[in-house]
């Protein structure tokens, strides 16, 4: 498969490229040679970009055409961003000595990088591999360029998933936007109550049953989510995440609805205040472009390898099924029980004094269980004895967050290249 193929699969982000050439090479010799590299690139999605023009946006890209170039390429360089330098060198008109020099000088200066090396204008995989480096570093952008708002403090609970603010934006990149709880406690107008309760009947209308939740609790649990859509629209928020448990103490209700719904609206959305869990979340739905869901890991059973996870919410769209239940711990409001499909899997959780740690487990979504004394949604996922094993001697936190398929060496590469 040529670049243009593996291109026009997948739509590639955009990202500039800088073609670093020297003024003493006979430019008349090298036009083909760079042109044959540089039309692969452009393939993926580069956009010329020169050194003198305005500060591009997009993830820079530079193409060691030459030797001679090593100033010219660290001048281009953000090295203001935390977003790690990628150099895509050749074998000739000594572009990989160049390139070895730059990027141990950026080292030197306390940043991350990259040299990708393609053996050739028709290096196939060589062009594959720099298809999945370039996406890595949009992704890299996009947590960047994020707002996640934290509405009201972390959980009490949350003892190792409580992370400063700072933290998060210089190890992960996104900006937490700090919102009181006040502004999603507070009564609605008639509009905005209006939008809620809409979403409330839509909820209803697609659950196969209302068990122990009834049906005057649909509106108040509606007017959650729509509190808090405005407070995402009036922010500009990418994801948020809700100390959603003084809900259930000061309103008697719920933000399992709002929470879900928010989710498959593309604004991820996280419980009880826990930004670690969120962050993870926000990474893996740009990675993946999947849907993520985050719940407790609250049974295993080493001997068959196995790990159930609960959580009383859950988006629509991972579901087949669901049911509209009471909330697990209060038996207020409204939850969701979900059925989610089996099949492949992968558990992830960030954690670390610098949320720099990474488990990332492909597993098998074994089945989905109904445990009295569990969150409404559950499911059983089959990840071997030593992960589990792994888990109680060094644990990351509590949450994990789930998303359909088998992304662990990609989430590995990305963590590896961006953040260990």
């Amino acid at each position: 498969m040529n670049p243009t193929e593996a291109a026009s699969r997948t739509k590639p982000p955009r990202f500039a490229l800088l073609t670093a050439v020297s003024k003493i090479h006979d430019t008349t010799v090298l036009r083909d040679l760079v042109e044959s590299y540089v039309s692969g690139l452009r393939a993926l999605g580069g956009e010329p970009w020169d050194c003198g023009a305005d500060r591009t946006s997009l993830p820079l890209v530079v193409f060691v055409a030459t030797g001679g170039t090593e100033r010219q390429i660290l001048h281009s360089l953000q090295l203001d961003s935390c977003e790690p330098v990628l150099l895509v060198a050749h074998p000739g008109q000594n572009s990989l000595p160049a390139a070895l020099e730059v990027l141990a000088r950026v080292q030197q200066l306390g940043h991350r990088g990259r040299i990708h090396y393609l053996r050739g204008p028709a290096d196939d995989e060589g062009f594959r591999e720099l298809a999945e480096a370039i996406h890595d570093r949009s992704v890299c952008r996009a947590l960047l360029g994020s707002r996640i708002g934290m509405v009201g403090s972390p959980s009490d609970w949350l003892v190792a998933s409580s992370p400063a603010i700072e933290v998060v934006r210089r190890v992960w990149g996104p900006t937490v936007v700090p919102i009181p709880l006040a502004s999603i406690l507070s009564a609605p107008d008639e509009e905005t109550a209006s939008r809620g309760e809409a979403m409330a009947r839509d909820f209803r209308a697609g659950a196969e049953a209302l068990v122990e939740a009834v049906e005057s609790d649909l509106p108040a649990a509606g007017r959650v989510y729509a509190m808090l859509r405005r407070a995402v629209d009036a922010e500009r928020l990418d994801a948020v995440t809700v100390r959603c448990f003084d809900l259930v103490v000061q309103k008697q209700t719920t933000g399992c609805l709002a929470l879900a719904q928010l989710t498959d609206e593309g604004i991820v959305a996280g419980c009880e205040g826990d930004l670690v869990a969120t962050v993870a979340m926000l990474w893996l739905y740009r990675l993946c472009g999947t849907i993520p869901w985050m719940a407790n890991p609250s049974r295993i059973d080493p001997d068959r390898g196995t790990i159930i996870l609960a959580h009383c919410t859950v988006p629509r769209s991972v579901c087949g099924s669901y049911r509209l239940r009471s909330h697990f711990e209060s038996g207020l409001g409204v939850g969701v029980q979900g059925t989610m499909p089996t099949g492949p899997v992968t558990l992830v959780r960030i954690g670390g004094a610098r949320m720099e740690r990474l488990l990332a487990v492909d597993g098998i979504l074994l089945c989905n269980t109904d445990h009295p004394d569990l969150c409404r949604t559950q499911v059983e996922i089959e990840t071997g004895r030593d992960v589990l094993q792994g888990l109680l001697a060094h644990p990351l936190g509590n949450q994990m967050v789930v998303v359909s398929g088998h992304h662990a060496t990609a989430l590995g590469r990305w963590h590896e290249a961006m953040i260990a």
